[in-house]
């Protein structure tokens, strides 16, 4: 039967085991010909070499299948890394900070999901392609940051809006071929995509906000998240120089502090053009998310650790029994020394 094949996952480089391996049954075979009068004694040891070397190859069986269960979406977030989005409103903190907790929530929402990343500032950058990694979404998140304060200009919340759409597209054309590879044990679909939008709204560029219109056909859900407070928060000057030390400066307008206030219309306007939600977040409002689509069950057999049935196990038993022979015939051994010696003094 196919599943019953054994397989190996080895310890080390199969030439280096096959070596090391080869040279002490050489060397046992040496010592079996050559003494006559102890070959009782080596033949277990060429059983031990033999053992040994097996185990170091790590027999198994793969048996059964490891099941995983794979939400058909690709999610696209979308966050705003402008300078406003440091603005200290977020419970005493930046607001990127409830964008990272947010995320997670997503992340955990959305079991086996393929998720993508685009940022924005002064332009948009695709940070992550579509993986399922969620460890790498988070980690490009946690080291995040607007551009220096120095290089900051006017912002426009839709500069994202073209990168968007050709995203959503290359991702519409490669989802009959990721079906394909991919072992599921139901009819392939299109992948629905869902678009996460987390910004404060704040438009800072002269020109009116670019429409997010153009990607709204290829969008199947999703939602877009505010961040900020009607009050505003004051936002640190970033001069890019880890080295510095000393009190926090922040932004200054007019003689005193500057002031990021949250833009819920353009946000809802944002909504709008994606064709879905807008929500105002705030740290002590739970995140309600769009049910997910069809979830499929994914069956693939496969010889990782968790997918084969290990037979390490016996010849480590094996192993354990030939070494307490030879513990024992070496504990023989001395008392006979010992004795000897006592006999000729």
């Amino acid at each position: 039967m196919e599943g019953s094949r054994m397989s190996f996952l080895p310890i080390a480089h199969p030439a280096l085991i096959a070596v090391v391996a080869l040279a002490a049954l050489g060397l046992v075979a040496w010592r079996l010909i050559a003494d006559r009068d102890g070959r009782a004694r080596w033949i277990p040891r060429l059983f031990l070499v033999l053992a040994c070397a097996l185990l170091a190859l790590r027999p198994g069986i793969p048996e059964g299948s490891a099941q995983q269960v794979v939400a058909d979406v690709d999610v696209v977030l979308v966050v705003d890394s402008t300078t406003s989005m440091v603005a200290e409103d977020w419970n005493g903190g930046p607001r990127l900070d409830g964008v990272r907790a947010d995320v997670q929530q997503l992340i955990d929402a959305y079991p086996g999901a393929r998720f993508s990343l685009i940022t924005f500032d002064n332009s948009a950058s695709q940070r992550l392609p579509l993986t399922t990694d969620v460890d790498a979404v988070m980690s490009a998140l946690e080291v995040l940051t607007p551009p220096t304060t120095a290089y900051a200009r006017g912002s426009d919340i839709g500069v994202a809006a073209s990168l968007l759409a050709q995203v959503l597209t290359a991702q519409e054309a490669a989802s009959d071929e990721f079906a394909q590879a991919s072992t599921v044990t139901a009819a392939a679909s299109a992948r629905a995509q869902f678009v996460f939008y987390f910004g404060d709204g704040e438009q800072t560029a002269e020109t009116p906000p670019t429409s997010f219109a153009g990607a709204s056909s290829l969008v199947a859900g999703g939602e877009v998240f505010g961040y900020g407070t009607a009050e505003g928060g004051r936002m640190p000057v970033d001069t890019g120089n880890v080295a510095e030390q000393g009190e926090t400066e922040y932004l200054q307008y007019e003689g005193s502090d500057a002031l990021s206030v949250i833009d819920e219309e353009n946000l809802a306007t944002v909504a709008a053009d994606l064709g879905v939600t807008y929500a105002h977040r705030s740290p002590d409002t739970p995140l309600e998310l769009p049910d997910p689509p069809r979830v499929s069950a994914s069956l693939t057999d496969s010889a990782s650790v968790g997918a084969r049935t290990e037979l390490s196990w016996i010849l480590a038993l094996a192993i354990a029994g030939l070494l307490a022979w030879e513990l024992a015939g070496a504990a023989r051994r001395v008392r006979q020394t010992i004795t000897d010696v006592r006999r000729a003094t």
